[in-house]
């Protein structure tokens, strides 16, 4: 995701003498938990958020769900700069803190129930269990502490303040921040279907209180970025000006950090489609701040190679977007240069370590440093908790440089070291993709790899829920693929002689049952 990012999981590597100073510096969280500091209530079943909601009401708090993950490097971030925050800590006694790890029993299934997939989701609930707001994770941890106090003080559930907006009732001040704030990339379509969001926040920006610049200001940004093939923002002079305005000045483009930083290259896009004397200026603007984000020491390590990240993509954005050579300018290679290997310097936190570095990998291989991306991420093996995290992002760059026999070798060690059902599944799920993509003619190991897949599902209870459904459903679609020409016909009648045994152990509950039996039934026809 430029990194717009997700998931959940255990498993320490055993890490060399040199970084065993790294494993002790997480000695601050209990394991399992994204923090000591909180009195998180890990949640694995229906039972434990029931009893979370049943603790929400006898004490009349809210209660705050995290659905995050071991690898996941935004969770990560959460870990290193929000939750471990003494202010943070200290507002948790006024809610119930529940923390749902994607890999622990029945997760799955709670994912499916709160509508959370993507890692990490926050989601605020009133006692009586309905959903206040969605918490954006990409912001800077002060705004959404400021975020999350709004929202504990009487804040009133997200969907009824969207309707009195939409249908044009005055809200308060608090209500247009929640809207402005609220973590549309994790929405899950609870609000709005995904095709409507842009067009819904131009509607939200033109009604928004002219006496809260701040909050207008950020509703058209964020439906600049939203925008795309017409659908949203039609753009004009005015708006161009403002745009210029928040990046001419450095507490607006500060305040505004995570949107002028992600969606750089989509905001451009949207307000100057064109090349020419338009797009030339935006883009000078846009350096100027992000260089000016990208040095403030207020920000974490993440978001200022953000904002090294959002110059590197505006330097591609007349390339194809798949390019994998580019000429960039030499003084922004240099400061990617700099600063990634500023960053595996310095950073000492586990959390942070995991977080950053995995973006500087993303970096410097968009730069088109694929040697230096690859040294980088495979120096920080023994130094990650979740190292197959960085191999999968050794597998990718060796696909996309063409290395194929590299690509499957690292996706399968990655593979092999991931570590909780639903992590496997995903990451199983990767290898199988690439060895269907790079060695069709591999029908053995096509076959050995998804009768794996189907095994360890078969020993999962939530295997047919949530993100664990979906990785299966993929490898299904790509058998499907593989045998469209109908050669590969005995290989999927023997995946479906063991699907046959495997489907009727499933829960029938939601349609699991149903969706293990139609996994391959497609293939069924083109293998009679």
């Amino acid at each position: 995701m430029k990194p717009t990012f997700a998931a959940a999981r255990l498993a320490l590597a055993c890490l060399t003498a040199g970084a065993l100073s790294l494993v002790s510096l997480h000695s601050h969280a209990a394991p399992g938990l994204p923090s000591k500091n909180v009195a998180w209530l890990a949640a694995a079943a229906d039972a434990d958020v029931d009893r979370a909601f049943t603790q929400a009401k006898a004490q009349n708090k809210p209660v705050l769900l995290y659905w995050g993950a071991t690898w996941c490097p935004p969770c990560n971030q959460l870990k290193a700069t929000l939750f471990n925050r003494q202010d943070f800590a200290t507002l948790s006694r006024s809610f119930v803190a529940v923390h749902v790890d994607g890999d622990r029993p029945s997760a799955q299934k709670l994912g499916t129930r709160f509508k959370v997939s993507g890692y990490p989701t926050m989601v605020l609930f009133n006692p009586q269990g309905q959903e206040i707001t969605r918490l954006p994770g990409e912001v800077d941890a002060p705004q959404v502490m400021a975020v999350l106090q709004g929202a504990l003080a009487g804040g009133r559930p997200v969907k009824a303040v969207l309707a009195d907006a939409l249908a044009g009732k005055p809200l308060v001040a608090n209500d247009w921040r929640m809207l402005a704030f609220y973590s549309w990339g994790t929405d899950e379509q609870q609000l709005l279907p995904k095709a409507d969001v842009p067009g819904t926040l131009v509607q939200l920006a033109v009604a928004s209180p002219a006496a809260d610049p701040e909050t207008t200001t950020r509703l058209w940004l964020k439906a600049l970025a939203a925008s795309d093939d017409g659908q949203g923002v039609k753009a004009d002079d005015a708006l161009r000006e403002r745009v210029q305005r928040v990046l001419a000045d450095p507490a607006q483009s500060r305040t505004h950090m995570d949107v002028v930083t992600g969606s750089a290259d989509d905001i451009v896009r949207t307000l100057q489609p064109e090349g020419g004397a338009g797009r030339t200026a935006l883009m000078a603007s846009f350096e100027t701040a992000l260089k000016r984000l990208e040095a403030d020491a207020t920000l974490s390590r993440s978001d200022r190679m953000g904002a090294l990240y959002a110059r590197v993509l505006l330097a591609r954005l007349d390339s194809p977007k798949d390019a994998v050579q580019v000429q960039l300018p030499e003084p922004l290679l240099k400061d990617v240069r700099e600063h990634v290997a500023r960053a595996d310097r310095e950073i000492a936190d586990g959390y942070e370590r995991m977080a950053v570095i995995t973006y500087g990998g993303a970096l410097l291989a968009r730069a088109g440093l694929w040697d230096e991306s690859d040294a980088l991420l495979k120096s920080n093996l023994a130094k990650s908790h979740s190292p197959y995290y960085l191999m999968s992002q050794l597998g990718s760059n060796a696909r996309k440089l063409g290395r194929k026999d590299d690509a499957l070798q690292w996706f399968a060690k990655a593979w092999e070291k991931s570590d909780g059902p639903a992590t496997r599944l995903q990451w199983g799920t990767s290898y199988f993709t690439a060895l269907v993509d790079l060695t069709p003619q591999d029908a053995k190991r096509i076959e050995k790899t998804a009768a794996q897949l189907f095994t360890e599902a078969s020993r999962d209870s939530g295997a047919f829920q949530g993100r664990s459904v979906r990785a299966l459903k993929r490898v299904g679609s790509k058998l499907t693929d593989w045998n469209k020409d109908g050669k590969q016909a005995a290989n999927l009648r023997r995946l479906q002689a063991q699907l046959k045994q495997v489907c009727p152990k499933v829960d029938a509950a939601g349609s699991q049952r149903a969706t293990c039996e139609g996994l391959l039934k497609p293939a069924a026809k083109s293998a009679v």
